[in-house]
């Protein structure tokens, strides 16, 4: 029986632990946050991910918790709605839909899923890891060190896990030149069941439906800014009231003025994480940690099934040749994902009035929706 510590109790981790567990394992799952987050941008279950969620028998809550987008329209400057286009779903090879879900939801079921298998430490981090021959020696910021066989990052883009034994984030993290900030509003939306986007050059405002509730992300293209902290909210609503200041269609002003004030903002970076290796040692990456572009809704998908690929590459060999293997078969996933994004940036926020034009052009070619 394995020894093996998970830095980060989102999707990631919350995956591996369920896994590992069921491969006799008791994992430890240590956590920053004081508790699960309860609210979160929409993000998908699909594709890899469908027949690892079957298998863990999720599949009912995640259908309860889901959003229920099933279209998504254009909005004019004016509030004009442009026709209704559906978004028609995909399934896998046992008929399971891939399905939209709030991403605290989505990791609140996968926690639920683990259960009593896995112990969760809130309100710590990791600061410190010395390997040996044997195993790994782990600093903790506020509990006692402890020794484990192996470690996991499972701890998002901005990992600790991946700083501490692969070296700055500066070095494996590349800008995407796009900046997103969600908020949940607290009402219902405009459209239950719709998806609304508004762009102007460069930018877009988006009105998501979940379960009754809006929530608002800002998207917009910005150069890397320098000195950028992904946790100085004061930062973040200063960058948001710039690259939006001046712009009055649509809801937009009043929109910008509740995030701004708002106390449950997400604000970040879309970047890309490239790195040549996912382990070192006894130190391996999960999710976004390892492979990420963090937009447009697969890298829960991929952490997933991820997951599950390298729990069961762990239960059938050492951990030097399951690392491996983890990687050599997930790669296959996520190199993908990562080429697609530019065209996927390209439809969702276009550099131009011709671009948006265009995109707009090409939307028509989609299935209208009822």
């Amino acid at each position: 029986m394995r020894r093996v510590l998970i830095s980060g109790a989102g999707v990631a981790g919350s995956s591996l632990a369920y896994w590992l567990a069921r491969a006799g394992s008791r994992p430890t799952v240590v956590e920053r946050a004081n508790g699960q987050r309860s609210s979160g941008n929409p993000v998908d279950v699909r594709g890899p991910a469908l027949p690892v969620v079957e298998q863990m028998g999720v599949v009912d809550a995640l259908r309860a918790a889901a959003t229920q987008a099933t279209g998504m329209r254009f909005v004019h400057p004016s509030g004009r709605l442009s026709r209704r286009m559906s978004m028609p779903a995909k399934r896998s090879a046992a008929g399971t839909p891939e399905v939209e879900v709030p991403r605290a939801d989505l990791a609140r079921i996968l926690h639920a899923a683990a259960g009593d298998d896995a112990e969760f430490i809130y309100g710590d981090t990791i600061t410190r890891l010395d390997q040996h021959a044997d195993g790994v020696e782990v600093t903790f910021e506020r509990g006692p060190a402890r020794r484990f066989d192996l470690v996991v990052g499972a701890d998002g883009l901005h990992s600790a896990v991946r700083r501490l034994a692969f070296g700055p984030e500066a070095d494996f993290v590349r800008h995407f030149g796009i900046y997103v900030a969600t908020t949940p509003l607290g009402e219902p939306p405009e459209e239950p069941h719709d998806v609304l986007l508004y762009n102007t050059p460069g930018r877009l405002v988006a009105m998501h439906p979940a379960r009754g509730e809006a929530g608002v992300a800002f998207i917009f293209r910005h150069p890397a800014i320098p000195g950028f902290d992904h946790r100085d909210s004061a930062q973040h609503r200063r960058i948001l009231a710039q690259a939006y200041a001046g712009e009055r269609g649509w809801r937009v002003p009043e929109l910008l003025a509740r995030a701004q004030r708002a106390d449950d903002v997400y604000f970040d970076a879309v970047s890309r994480v490239m790195l040549p290796s996912w382990s070192a040692g006894r130190v391996v990456l999960l999710g976004d940690a390892a492979a990420s572009v963090s937009l447009f809704g697969d890298g829960s998908s991929m952490a997933i099934a991820g997951a599950r690929t390298l729990a069961v590459a762990l239960a059938e060999s050492d951990h030097v040749a399951a690392f491996r293997r983890y990687e050599t078969e997930h790669r296959r996933q996520t190199d993908p994902q990562g080429r697609g994004a530019r065209l996927a940036a390209a439809m969702l926020i276009p550099k131009s009035r011709v671009g948006i034009i265009t995109r707009n052009a090409l939307a028509k070619l989609l299935p209208a929706g009822r």
